[in-house]
């Protein structure tokens, strides 16, 4: 983990989110299975903050078999009501359902495209967008390129992929680089996971 007196993104406030911040957060991910977690954990906080995502991620890796997208996708009506009486996921029916469902697109995605990778990266044409931003209130929640890949997301079947989520994936799965330019991590966010 970095030295604390390095200036960082201001949201990057407790170790958990500062160790996602400055080894994470921005950083190209072209890893199938890391896109699906990305994809289930997005979904997952709608609504609510990401330090309480981060706080479950570890769980979330053990109920959901390591993000395997085959077996979520194979999960029935038993692993459901397991995973709605597990504390230390979130136990959204609704967003746990989504998770199902979504790792089944996920496959037919990776079916059509040859990988998940370069489905989703196209939205950016390949390569990250790099951005300059001075201040977090210059941060967009949504962009043309999310709007495009929600709709796109959507017609395939996924849920829990509105704009807005779909912005926060971009970010934590580096498709942008949001990390302000007075941030450490502005410029060595570039290198691939």
């Amino acid at each position: 983990m970095s030295k604390s007196r390095e200036e960082r993104c201001p949201w990057a406030r407790n170790p958990l989110s500062i160790q996602y911040h400055d080894e994470e957060w921005g950083v190209p991910c072209h890893d199938d299975r890391r896109l699906f977690e990305f994809l289930i954990l997005e979904g997952a906080q709608a609504g609510l903050s990401w330090d309480t995502i981060l706080a479950k991620r570890e769980r979330y890796r053990e109920v959901f078999d390591g993000f395997d997208p085959v077996r979520v996708a194979s999960y029935g009506p038993r692993k459901l009501t397991s995973l709605l009486a597990d504390p230390g996921i979130i136990r959204n029916r609704l967003k746990l359902t989504s998770a199902i469902n979504n790792a089944r697109c996920f496959l037919a995605v990776q079916a059509e495209f040859g990988t998940f990778d370069t489905y989703i990266w196209s939205f950016v044409g390949g390569k990250p967008k790099i951005n300059h931003w001075k201040s977090m209130s210059e941060v967009p929640a949504r962009t043309p390129e999310s709007d495009a890949m929600s709709k796109d997301l959507r017609k395939r079947g996924f849920s829990f992929v509105g704009s807005t989520i779909c912005y926060a994936y971009m970010q934590a799965v580096g498709m942008v680089n949001d990390h302000l330019v007075t941030c450490f991590r502005h410029v060595a966010g570039r290198k691939q996971l």
